[in-house]
């Protein structure tokens, strides 16, 4: 693929992420239609999620939030552009708008929080600038185990002068500041405190101000939230949202179930359907297109098989396969990508290092490396055999099929993988503790990521164990300076790293392709893990 073409797919990215274009619906006279209809009140809504759940604490969620985010809210959250908009709070602090200083040295910044008066959590009790702070509190304390803390330690403290003012002071300066706890949900002080947030009934019924409550969760089969009579938004006519009566989240990881499902008339909504179902489902179902900030990888483990460490047998993997034939297995919807950064992004990088396609190339870096091939066809050296386990998430349908690629690829090479597909909460221990040699996944970040968390020593994400000194400073750099040019070069840098020494091998970009109703009005998806749930109040059911 020329430089030419790259370029003119990541043009079409930035148009399709810059406007409300963004996973325009194929069935755009409807769409059309359906903004001229007088918005319907109740009704049931029934979706499919493609995974199990672990628990409903949006902090302690391996899983994207998407349950959690109608009932959980932030003070900010971002929209389908990738843009951040005010929700519990007035508006979204800026330099611009006195909303963000910084100290007179340039190394701290305050930011201030002008909080929605009137919001009440879904028990009826009022939401004030004291349960930011207890967010903060609660989950900087070491005794909480979340999935992350991202951003808590750069906050030295949480002052809240009156009830509807937060003053956040940081020890630092950091451009990533939204994708912290502002934007991921606020916990109900008056509910937790003095609690094991770890334990707690929460965990299964949490307690928000979202326009939905929980009212019953079913571990492996569903989640019930019905409308938060207390909600605080209104509609321009001043009718109380949500529309909805209720939504059914039902939990669908097998791919072909979800299809089933929906083909029946169970399911209503479903999201990352198989790529190859989409012309069938169309005729009953409208499909969106939602290009998401999410790259697909293959990732080795540092801490496993010696080869691993070996950088020629990681760039003998990355010549090895061919990412345009998994692209094409996914009926063309994704395109190839060399770097995690997505092209969305000013800082991603066109140029980065790239390996092309050369299985004859894979064979003499592993001849190098000193693996020979035996009887049977597959390498060896000492007495380790070139056999690993490959682990993708069970049921997960386009990634089983980019599964059995990569296993073609590395056979013709003398690489034998085996399958050891996990599914649930299997999937996210083996993700997260590194429990696999090979694994074949997708990230999905935030309007602002942090990189670290995947890359860096230590990092919540980073299950590879892999670990860079340089690496872990450009990250650190990059992740506390909000000079765009700064940025940029710093980004540079930390792609060329991540490509030169193959720290893992991105293959394809993301396009999540959603089935819904033609019944369901005002749907906007979303390409951030804040998830296409984040903004549910306003959709509602034609008859």
């Amino acid at each position: 693929m020329t430089r030419d073409v790259i370029e003119a797919r990541r043009r079409s990215i930035l148009r399709l992420g810059a406007g409300a274009a963004l996973g325009a619906a194929l069935n755009l006279p409807g769409a059309a239609r359906a903004q001229a209809q007088t918005p319907r009140r109740g009704g049931t809504l029934s979706i499919a999620l493609p995974y199990d759940l672990d628990t409903l604490n949006v902090f302690s969620t391996g899983f994207l939030g998407d349950v959690q985010s109608v009932v959980t809210e932030g003070l900010i959250a971002p929209d389908q552009d990738a843009k951040y908009f005010p929700v519990l709070a007035t508006e979204v602090p800026t330099a611009e708008n006195g909303g963000i200083q910084l100290s007179p040295d340039g190394k701290r910044m305050t930011i201030t929080f002008k909080l929605r008066d009137g919001v009440k959590w879904s028990d009826g009790a009022p939401f004030t600038a004291a349960d930011v702070r207890f967010t903060w509190m609660a989950v900087k304390d070491p005794s909480f185990i979340a999935e992350s803390k991202e951003g808590v330690e750069d906050i030295d403290e949480i002052e809240t002068p009156d009830p509807l003012t937060a003053v956040i002071r940081f020890n630092t300066v950091t451009p990533i500041w939204p994708s912290g706890f502002f934007s991921r949900g606020i916990l109900p002080k008056h509910a937790l405190e003095g609690k094991d947030l770890n334990r707690d009934s929460f965990n299964e019924k949490p307690l928000g101000t979202g326009p939905f409550m929980v009212t019953e969760f079913r571990r492996s089969r569903h989640v019930i939230v019905d409308r938060n009579p207390h909600y605080w938004r209104r509609d321009a006519a001043g009718t109380q949202l949500p529309y909805l009566d209720r939504m059914v989240f039902n939990l669908t990881p097998d791919a072909t179930n979800m299809v089933t499902r929906l083909r029946s008339g169970e399911i209503m909504m479903a999201y990352n359907i198989p790529y190859g179902q989409a012309e069938a489902l169309s005729a009953s179902f409208e499909i969106i297109k939602n290009p998401i900030l999410s790259w697909q990888r293959l990732d080795f483990n540092f801490k496993g098989p010696e080869a691993f460490r070996d950088l020629k047998v990681r760039q003998a993997f990355a010549h090895a396969i061919n990412k345009d034939n998994i692209a094409r297995a996914l009926s063309g919807f994704p395109f190839v990508v060399h770097t995690p950064v997505s092209p969305q992004f000013d800082y991603y990088d066109p140029d980065v290092r790239r390996y092309a396609f050369d299985q004859a190339a894979a064979r003499r870096l592993l001849d190098e490396a000193g693996y020979r091939a035996g009887s049977d066809g597959i390498r060896a050296k000492g007495g380790e055999r070139m056999s690993y386990r490959i682990t993708v998430q069970s049921g997960n349908a386009a990634d089983e099929t980019a599964q059995q690629v990569v296993m073609a690829n590395l056979k013709a090479v003398g690489v034998e993988l085996r399958p050891d597909n996990k599914a649930g909460v299997a999937f996210r221990e083996a993700r997260y503790k590194g429990l696999y040699d090979l694994l074949y996944s997708r990230w999905i970040t935030s309007a602002d990521p942090a990189y670290s968390k995947f890359y860096g020593t230590g990092g919540a994400n980073n299950g590879t164990g892999y670990s860079n000194p340089e690496l872990d400073d450009l990250l650190n750099k990059a992740e506390h300076s909000i000079d765009r040019t700064e940025l940029k070069a710093l980004f540079k840098r930390i792609q060329a790293i991540l490509a030169d020494d193959v720290v893992t091998i991105p293959t394809t970009s993301n396009v999540s392709l959603i089935a819904k109703t033609r019944k369901l009005q005002n749907f906007v998806p979303n390409p951030t893990n804040r998830t296409i749930f984040n903004n549910t109040s306003g959709w509602w059911l034609s008859p």
